[in-house]
């Protein structure tokens, strides 16, 4: 009753204010803090969710049979080699982002070149910023490095004008927000949602032995709710998923977020010998 209360009060809010309004109405409804929401807003990792029907294949991957779910990843599906000593790597060079796009009906695939080369950046530039804490960035391979390759597989931009046109129909949020688990996609994403896939690969900086490998696609939640996190924690999901909606590529650059600081925090356990 209390979610359906606030997505009513969230609903009507849109009609008369911006957008930078539903994330303060949020906040105050969720969590009682009052002033000016934005500083409560966190990376938006928790606006996409892994949807499991949409793993790519794209052949960047050596051996896609033996990946499997993981029980960290939330949804990311990986294998690595046995014989893996990560405490022998203390650094780690991250390879230019490799892009493989395939239509998924074998239509045409188009995109924009500047819009391809910022995402790229970004996500490169979000992998190093989560590994740098705790491990060398460097430009070359060798002994104890970390070759980090990713290739993008699977972009897919929010349809921003079916976000709004869904925001502004009477009470049409409350069927949007049931429209995910009812197609079998994540809970609280819609069918315009932004998607994006990527496979990854940790090879040997030395002799280019493979490590590991990844592979996942996230797809954005408009409606995001972490009912395990607090009041304010609910907010700050909420506020998020709710904005990125209305960007063509934020649900990307969330993703992005969330895979850099998967990866630098696995590494990190590993690197402590943790299993």
């Amino acid at each position: 009753m209390q979610r359906a209360r606030v997505l009513q009060v969230l609903h009507r809010a849109g009609r008369r204010r911006s957008l930078r309004a539903f994330a303060v109405a949020g906040c105050a409804l969720l969590a009682g803090c009052a002033g000016d929401g934005g500083s409560l807003l966190g990376s938006g990792t928790t606006t996409v969710a892994t949807d499991k029907a949409r793993l790519t294949q794209s052949g960047f991957l050596s051996d896609y049979a033996r990946l499997r779910p993981t029980s960290w990843g939330h949804g990311i599906e990986c294998w690595r080699d046995p014989a893996l000593d990560a405490t022998r790597y203390n650094a780690v060079l991250v390879s230019r982002i490799d892009v493989s796009l395939r239509s998924r009906d074998g239509g045409p695939q188009t995109f924009d070149p500047k819009d391809i080369a910022t995402l790229t950046d970004y996500f490169h530039h979000a992998l190093i910023k989560a590994l740098r804490p705790q491990m060398q960035i460097v430009n070359q391979p060798g002994p104890g490095v970390v070759v980090l390759r990713v290739a993008l597989t699977d972009l897919v931009p929010t349809k921003v004008t079916d976000s709004v046109a869904g925001t502004l129909i009477p009470y049409g949020f409350v069927a949007e927000a049931g429209s995910g688990a009812a197609t079998g996609r994540p809970a609280g994403s819609t069918p315009y949602m932004g998607e994006t896939g990527m496979e990854m690969q940790f090879r040997d900086g030395a002799s280019g032995r493979i490590l590991g490998e990844c592979r996942d696609t996230e797809i954005g939640r408009k409606y995001a709710v972490d009912v395990n996190s607090s009041a304010v924690g609910a907010a700050q999901t909420w506020a998020n998923g709710y904005l990125s909606s209305f960007q063509a590529w934020t649900y990307a650059k969330d993703a992005f977020d969330k895979w850099s600081l998967q990866v630098a925090e696995r590494l990190a356990k590993l690197r402590a010998g943790q299993p």
